[in-house]
C-alpha cells in the first residue's frame, strides 16, 4: 500500500499548529469547507467537502499539542480505512511538523492527484499559521 509522508517547519507555536490540525474551527481554514467534531479520542468529525463529499472520520490519536490522527470511516473508496494524520515538534519558534495519510489500497490517479492537494492544502495551512492569510474553500487548490 503506497503512503503519503510530508515534512516541513511552520513558523508558528506548536499549540497554534496542533488547533489547526484538530478543531473544526482550525480545519476550516485550511482543509475542509464545514466540520464538526471534537479532539479527543474515539469521536467522530463530519468533513464537508461540498456536494456529494460529506465524509466521517473517527480520532484514533489525540495528544495535544504532539500529535493528532482520523481515519475516513464514511469517504470515497479510495479512502475509507485511511489515516491521515500529524506529528508536531516544537523547536524554539517554529513547530517541525510530520504528515502522513497511509494504508491507501494502491497508488492509482485518485492517490495521485491526492498527493497534489495534499501539498497545496498544507501550504495554506502553513501560510494561515505564519501569516494570517485565509483562502476561500474554492480556492485553495489555485493559491
Amino acid at each position: 500500500m503506497p503512503d503519503m509522508l510530508l515534512d516541513f517547519p511552520i513558523r508558528a507555536p506548536v499549540r497554534r499548529a496542533f488547533e489547526a490540525i484538530s478543531t473544526p474551527a482550525g480545519l476550516d481554514q485550511w482543509w475542509s469547507m464545514k466540520a464538526t467534531g471534537r479532539p479527543a479520542l474515539g469521536e467522530v468529525y463530519a468533513l464537508s467537502f461540498g456536494p456529494g463529499y460529506d465524509w466521517r472520520a473517527r480520532v484514533t490519536q489525540c495528544d495535544p499539542p504532539r500529535g493528532f490522527e482520523l481515519e475516513l470511516i464514511d469517504a470515497d473508496a479510495d479512502w475509507l480505512g485511511t489515516r491521515v494524520g500529524f506529528e508536531l515538534t516544537a523547536t524554539g519558534d517554529t513547530t517541525a511538523l510530520r504528515f502522513h495519510h497511509v494504508n491507501w489500497p494502491g497508488a492509482n490517479d485518485h492517490y495521485r492527484t491526492s498527493c497534489y492537494c495534499w501539498a497545496m492544502y498544507l501550504r495554506v495551512m502553513r501560510r494561515y499559521l505564519e501569516y494570517g492569510e485565509t483562502v476561500p474553500y474554492d480556492r485553495r487548490l489555485d493559491v
